[in-house]
């Protein structure tokens, strides 16, 4: 039985015990916990309080809030709590207003971007690191996990590809480009040491080399990416620019995610941190704060700045798919970049129905529809050669 589906079951079979507010022999027996994990379940989802709780979600009321009240009282942040706590927690809420089932996260460091893969028993695979580098003659190298790749400035080890610094100052510039498939993901260390991780369906045009003295500037030409920029104190004040079709942002040295996708209406500009400026086709300016995200309406030119979860938004780079209040139809567009596919919804009503969920990319695409359906968001799928099919 895959991993996903022993957790789910295990959950399950917990939290029906709980929910009968008697000791659950599952948890006392399973291999799973520890102590701490033991100790952390019995009082934060049998106690006094959340039975309260619990008996206000199972009547359905404010859904939402009633979530936010039951994670609140946990006090514990949500990035930092054992998955297995994590997925008790849920399935017991899912168990009651079938909506809230979260799959636990694996335990990802925070530069790591590898994963581990599941195999898809059909043509549906789990996308894998791989793209395309066009060099500035036009000729195209395909890279792919496990092929290497090596030139005088130029190393690839089927992961990542690095860019050395040219040991001359250059006085012209060459570009190349990195291009990211569908069901593909690659990151980048440019000449000036900044990386780049590239998310599936992802363009970045880049120099082979910055001239000194000049500002440094890539250009994301559709995509999502995330940077962690070189400062400009390393480069003799050179301030760094990521320019795409509808706005310029300038960088100090920070850590930041842009996501512009060519079947979007908007760019999603999220800082971590550091500080950065957006600039819009008209040229007005917004600075960007850590844990804000700007969004600029292409059509408009209209940059909006809220506050944001930037776990949520840079969760794809950890290996992890994070929906929060997201609709099934945004949610089905991520899965299909990652695994390749198109997605037809019958009951176009489905759409709109809001998902809340965290889900593995390592996670193959049966498990990935069978949590949705759990949760009654769907009653039925089928996978046609690429195509999934909802209803």
């Amino acid at each position: 039985m895959p991993l996903f589906n022993k957790i789910f079951e295990l959950s399950k079979q917990i939290a029906d015990e709980l929910l009968k507010e008697k000791e659950s022999s599952y948890l006392q027996n399973s291999e799973f916990f520890d102590n701490d994990d033991k100790e952390y379940i019995y009082k934060n989802l049998t106690d006094e309080t959340l039975k309260k709780e619990r008996k206000n979600l199972s009547k359905q009321i404010d859904i939402k809030e009633n979530w936010k009240t039951i994670k609140n009282k946990t006090n514990k942040p949500v990035k930092k709590m054992v998955f297995w706590r994590y997925a008790v927690a849920a399935v017991l809420i899912g168990v009651l207003i079938s909506i809230d089932f979260l799959s636990p996260p694996p335990t990802i460091s925070p530069l790591e971007t590898n994963t581990l893969l599941v195999k898809s028993n059909g043509p549906i695979t789990i996308g894998t690191e791989k793209a395309t580098l066009t060099l500035e003659d036009g000729s195209s190298i395909e890279l792919e996990k496990g092929k290497k790749f090596k030139t005088n400035t130029i190393n690839s080890n089927g992961e990542k590809i690095v860019y050395k610094k040219p040991k001359e100052p250059k006085t012209a510039i060459q570009y190349n480009y990195l291009t990211i498939p569908r069901g593909g993901q690659y990151s980048i260390e440019l000449s000036d040491g900044t990386y780049v991780w590239l998310n599936s369906e992802s363009k970045l045009k880049f120099p082979v080399a910055f001239l000194e003295g000049e500002p440094r500037q890539v250009e994301l030409i559709y995509g999502e990416a995330f940077f962690s920029v070189s400062s400009s104190t390393n480069h003799n004040g050179s301030k760094f620019k990521v320019i795409n079709q509808a706005q310029v942002v300038e960088v100090f040295g920070t850590e930041f995610n842009i996501k512009a996708y060519k079947d979007e209406t908007h760019i999603y500009t999220t800082l971590i941190e550091g500080k950065v400026t957006i600039s819009n086709r008209l040229s007005i300016k917004q600075k960007l704060l850590p844990n804000q995200q700007s969004i600029l309406n292409i059509e408009s030119n209209n940059i909006e700045i809220i506050p944001i979860n930037i776990e949520n938004e840079i969760a794809w780079k950890h290996g992890v798919f994070s929906f929060k209040g997201k609709k099934l139809k945004d949610i089905m567009k991520v899965i299909s970049r990652w695994y390749d596919v198109d997605v037809i919804f019958v009951d176009k009503a489905l759409e709109d129905i809001k998902f809340k969920g965290v889900l593995g990319k390592e996670q193959n695409i049966e498990e990935i529809l069978s949590s949705i359906q759990t949760l009654s968001i769907i009653k039925n799928y089928k996978i046609k050669g690429k195509t999934i099919i909802l209803n």
